[in-house]
Order: structure tokens, then sequence, then C-alpha cells
């Protein structure tokens, strides 16, 4: 299993971003997807999941301005930021739990500040 974010950058608060995570190795679109995020001295934390059949789930902090959502053809993973805030910078990756395990992409990092 492979899993490749990208889509990161630096950006100005109130700004916005798309990430992208290119997925191979396994059945996508059988597969619930996540976003997780981890800020420099912080743990790592959930931002959002997709199951398979489209459902979405979003942590408190980015309800409203992220949204996460799937292209089962292309294997790929998005999620929009809006009203990106410097509280959001981090380091994105994505996720899937899968044969008994967890796997994760390399991340891509978000910068909001000024």
């Amino acid at each position: 299993v492979q899993l490749q974010a990208s889509g990161g950058g630096l950006v100005q608060p109130g700004g916005s971003l798309r990430l992208s995570c290119a997925a191979s190795g396994l059945h996508f679109s059988l597969n619930t997807m996540s976003w997780y995020r981890q800020a420099p001295g912080k743990e790592r934390e959930l931002v959002a999941n997709i199951t398979s059949s489209g459902s979405t789930n979003y942590d408190d902090f980015v309800k409203g301005r992220f949204t996460i959502s799937r292209d089962n053809p292309r294997r790929t993973v998005y999620l929009q930021m809006n009203s990106l805030k410097p509280e959001d910078t981090a380091v994105y990756s994505c996720q899937v739990f899968l044969r008994g395990r967890n796997f994760w992409g390399r991340g891509t990092l978000v910068t909001v500040s000024s």
C-alpha cells in the first residue's frame, strides 16, 4: 500500500488549500480514508475521514471549514481547506487501516502565516 499526499504550502490566514492523497496497492473504493495532522510539538490528530459509502466525519476544530471527498476511479482522497487559521499549521498525512494495521503516507506541510 502506498499513499502520497500533496498540495501543501504557505497560505495566509483566511486562505484556502486543497490537499490530495493518491493511493495504490489496495481496493481503494472499499476502504475508509482519513486525513490526520501533526503540529510541531503536538500529537497527531484526526482531521476527517470518509467511508466507502461516502459518509464523512470531521473533528470539531475543522467542521464547517474543511471538506473531505474521494474520487474512486482516480484512487484519490481530497481535503479542501477553507478559512485557514494559523493553528491549522501542521504536517497533513493520509491514512488507511487495512490488513490489521495502519498505513501512512508521507505528509505534506501546510503553513498558515501572514
